[in-house]
């Protein structure tokens, strides 16, 4: 990949302010610096990134209308009430469902879930949904990860007697669902002091909040953190302030306790005995828990991370495996058929947006098209699909542009529209496609900045080998959970020889394996830049490149540092 590389070497006055702090916290001027530029800039502040705490999550009771909440769904509990918690069919639904249940299902029975069908339904509260919880004679239904735009199927629910607590991220409308309460902190009377829960989060408050109003001790809150750092890692929602302190304790938890039906997918994936990390939840989990939304019907996660049998947990972990691996080929298949598209149509190209319709692409795979699109071609990208009369899409971003804005400005056209900055979900009518398109791509051309529509890499720091030490890699490590507003760092290292000993490796001879020595030091550092086999003529030359790349534990030699390049460019 050829990236303009964003690199800025730090002042006089910024060096001096990281070597200041590194002498606070006896960790590397490097890392402080970086620390720094998160807003980190003393020891206190250091010690809460380091080492977040439990007990600095906010009072549940701060986000408006928790009491209202707590209070209805006590005199639900209280008067044998039956209890539906509904959620969306994404990871962060599944996994809030599977929260909000697990949790009171230690105290309550009268109570059951529901996942809607992506097909039949289509995102959020529907009617169908509704019914069924008239017919099993709900009188609260617990929304989780959608709901805040379902006016129309929230009155219809109240009309049949039916009250609704909503527990949603996502940026409302001006006119709001009649429910019992509604708990958002984007709403525009927050009193929240943390904009950024996931779905599951906002579940993980309420539950809190319950656990305060009804004497439970927290400790019983702790084994459902693995469902939040999932949902985390998975919504793509920033990992710093309370983000980062449900993530990091989620992840202690997935890693030492996991639940049942997470020791299951954790098996299948084949992660077993790994430190996880997010991005363990990114590419091998989180798309386990999605598939069976995608190709059947999301309640079937919900199904597994419920379950507290192991046998049966594994045979539900084997068939949502199996979800993946086909949702895995129509990507494969449906991703080359977009890019060819696109490849075919020169006049798309100059577009500072794609906007791609196929009727008969599948459903549940076109969130993962429109962001294969947005890495191919670096522009946001919209891709529609149709189910009978309605056309129904995904769209995702670059960094830096809000896409749920680009949308929102076509809203007179749509259906029903949701989502957030980076990722957003659509429906129209076949009729308004043309002019969706049109309207789509002239906004984005009038909004987008010429920077955001490259091949952009951030770098972090300029270091030399010397610099990468066990000490600094210990202390690297403890920047995690990395995610949104806390990135893994990403570092260049200038005038780097090859050893002698580079090769390229992979099935297809599509890697490098990389020995690599700098000018400044003899020390010999491993690395392996996937799918830049192109580059080995460059390296063989033995003249001097630089490198761009995240520092790793090698998988397969626990405890030995490697070099993960990211991008290679030959040095002036």
């Amino acid at each position: 990949m050829n990236y303009k590389w964003n690199y800025q070497a730090p002042t006089q006055e910024q060096k001096e302010a990281a070597e200041a702090l590194a002498d606070q916290i006896r960790v590397s001027p490097v890392l402080c610096g970086m620390l720094i530029n998160r807003g980190i800039t003393n020891a206190e502040a250091a010690r809460k990134f380091f080492r977040p705490q439990l007990h600095d999550l906010h009072d549940p009771f701060l986000m408006r209308g928790m009491d209202v909440a707590v209070e209805r769904l006590n005199h639900a509990m209280g008067n044998r009430e039956r209890i539906m918690i509904y959620g969306d069919y994404d990871v962060d639904g599944c996994t809030a469902v599977a929260l909000v249940y697990r949790f009171l299902q230690q105290f309550y029975s009268n109570i059951e879930y529901y996942i809607p069908d992506r097909y039949d339904e289509g995102y959020g509260v529907s009617i169908q949904g509704v019914d069924l919880a008239v017919e099993h004679g709900v009188k609260l239904i617990i929304v989780l990860d959608c709901g805040i735009k379902a006016v129309e199927e929230i009155q219809y629910a109240k009309e049949k007697g039916i009250d609704f607590i909503i527990c949603d991220h996502h940026v409302p409308d001006p006119v709001l669902p009649p429910a019992v309460a509604i708990l958002n902190a984007k709403m525009p009377d927050n009193t929240y002091p943390y904009l950024d829960l996931s779905g599951c989060g906002v579940g993980f408050k309420f539950m809190q909040a319950f656990a305060i109003s009804n004497g439970i001790p927290f400790s019983q809150l702790i084994p459902l953190l693995d469902l939040v750092a999932i949902s985390i890692a998975s919504d793509i929602v920033p990992i710093m302030g309370e983000n980062r302190i449900l993530a990091y304790h989620g992840l202690r938890q997935l890693n030492n306790s996991p639940s049942i039906g997470m020791k299951a997918i954790i098996d299948v994936c084949g992660l077993t005995g790994r430190d996880l990390t997010m991005s363990d939840i990114i590419f091998k989990i989180g798309p386990r828990i999605n598939a069976s939304g995608r190709i059947q019907n999301g309640s079937e996660s919900v199904d597994l991370l419920v379950e507290h049998n192991y046998d049966r947990a594994c045979e539900k972990a084997e068939q949502i495996n199996e979800y993946n691996e086909e949702r895995k080929e129509l990507d494969k298949r449906m991703t080359e058929e977009a890019s060819n598209y696109v490849e075919e149509h020169p006049d798309m190209k100059s577009h500072t947006s794609i906007v791609i319709y196929n009727e008969d692409w599948h459903k549940g795979v076109i969130g993962i098209v429109a962001s294969r699109l947005t890495e191919i071609y670096f522009r946001p990208a919209v891709v529609l699909t149709r189910t009978d009369d309605v056309v129904t899409g995904s769209a995702r971003s670059v960094s830096g542009f809000d896409v749920y804005s680009a949308i929102q400005s076509c809203s007179d056209l749509l259906d029903n529209f949701g989502g957030h900055t980076y990722a957003a979900g659509l429906s129209l009518k076949v009729e308004n496609v043309a002019a969706f398109k049109e309207r789509f791509e002239a906004y984005v051309d009038a909004h987008i900045e010429p920077e955001q529509t490259l091949a952009n890499l951030d770098i972090d720091a300029q270091i030399t080998f010397s610099d990468i030490n066990p000490r600094f890699f210990s202390d690297l490590k403890r920047m995690r959970p990395f995610g949104p507003e806390n990135l893994k760092p990403v570092f260049c290292s200038r005038q780097v020889y090859d050893f002698g000993t580079s090769k390229v490796v992979g099935k297809d001879q599509e890697h490098i394996k990389l020995e690599l020595v700098d000018n400044r030091s003899s020390i010999v550092m491993n690395g392996i830049a996937f799918g830049q086999s192109s580059q080995v003529r460059l390296i063989k030359t033995k003249q001097a490149f630089d490198i761009a790349y995240t520092i790793e534990e090698n998988t397969h030699r626990r405890g030995e540092i490697q070099l993960k390049i990211e991008d290679i460019k030959q040095s002036n």
